[in-house]
């Protein structure tokens, strides 16, 4: 791969970190407005199965020079991306968008493998494999669906559904008695890398709910599902419902301690109040008192003028005594 095609795909790496629109983060490429449009696509991706194949017309790969340069309208790159995708989540679709462009003219076939195949390799699935099927269909970035996809490439599938390069991330993939699944594919010069997306995977989700179980079996017996279908004893189904009536009563009990301080507040609020003018009040009356009977208040005024004056009008008989 070329230097500028290299660093392409170094840009694709995406993080939790403040995300801009739709979770997309500057290092997406993405602008942070874009115009309104309508480019959604109106139908599920088609089958493999389902769709009609020339088989005479020859066909012949490209390289990664020529696809990195761009092909014709009607000679799509051919990638193929394949996983199990249980409970498909935004880590797929970004995975599946990196793949859809890889190239200026990319046809995106992605491969889902069967429940047999997942649950003999992998482990158990939360979702069967038509639920799954039907998840990775109405991806806007696929092109096409495999169903049943096998779980290694031999030459023979990736020639039956004309395959340029296989999309995936460069981790290797050890499964099945192979240190890397993808290790011949990328001999082959037709590996094409993409990144994984932190902090969301399917082992992720299923170890949330199985951390926070009895806060999911609590809701859905709320929400009306019985206790057989959670799979939860007669014991524990009980307690459930003790522990919802308690949460009712300590929820009611908060909201009364909250409307209390509420209520406490404002009574505190109007006694501040209530103080302040009281103050203002007493300070009024404090000045109006000085202001009449203090030394220099009227009164007094009047008091002192009188007491000069009555020796001024004293009869001549006080004088003489």
């Amino acid at each position: 791969m070329d230097a500028q095609n290299s660093a392409k795909v170094n840009t694709r790496k995406r993080r939790k970190e403040t995300p801009g629109p739709n979770g997309a983060t500057e290092e997406d490429g993405i602008s942070s407005k874009i115009p309104r449009c309508a480019v959604g696509l109106r139908q599920p991706a088609p089958f493999s199965d389902e769709i009609e194949v020339d088989f005479n017309k020859p066909y012949v790969r490209v390289t990664m020079e020529e696809a990195s340069r761009g092909t014709p309208c009607e000679r799509p790159v051919r990638v193929y991306a394949d996983g199990i995708f249980d409970l498909f989540h935004s880590g797929h679709a970004r995975a599946l968008m990196q793949a859809k462009n890889l190239f200026p003219n990319t046809y995106l076939i992605v491969g889902v493998c069967s429940d047999e195949l997942t649950h003999n390799f992998k482990g158990f699935t939360v979702m069967n494999e038509n639920e799954r099927y039907d998840a990775v269909q109405h991806c806007r970035y696929v092109d096409e669906v495999v169903r049943n996809a096998p779980w290694t490439l031999t030459p023979e599938f990736l020639a039956e559904h004309r395959i340029d390069f296989v999309a995936h991330d460069d981790i290797p993939y050890s499964s099945a008695g192979s240190d890397d699944v993808y290790k011949h594919i990328k001999e082959a010069g037709m590996f094409a890398p993409t990144q994984r997306t932190e902090g969301i995977s399917t082992s992720d989700i299923i170890t949330r709910i199985v951390r926070d179980y009895d806060v999911y079996a609590r809701r859905n017996l709320q929400r009306g599902y019985t206790a057989k279908e959670l799979n939860v004893s007669f014991i524990n189904e009980k307690k459930y419902h003790l522990q919802e009536r308690v949460d009712k009563v300590k929820k009611k009990v908060k909201d009364v301690e909250e409307k209390s301080k509420e209520f406490v507040q404002k009574v505190e609020e109007k006694s501040i109040d209530l103080i302040q003018k009281w103050e203002e009040k007493s300070r009024e009356f404090i000045g109006s008192f000085l202001e009449m009977f203090g030394p220099e208040g009227a009164l007094g005024i009047v008091t002192w003028n009188r007491a000069n004056l009555a020796p001024m009008f004293c009869s001549p008989r006080c004088s003489l005594a």
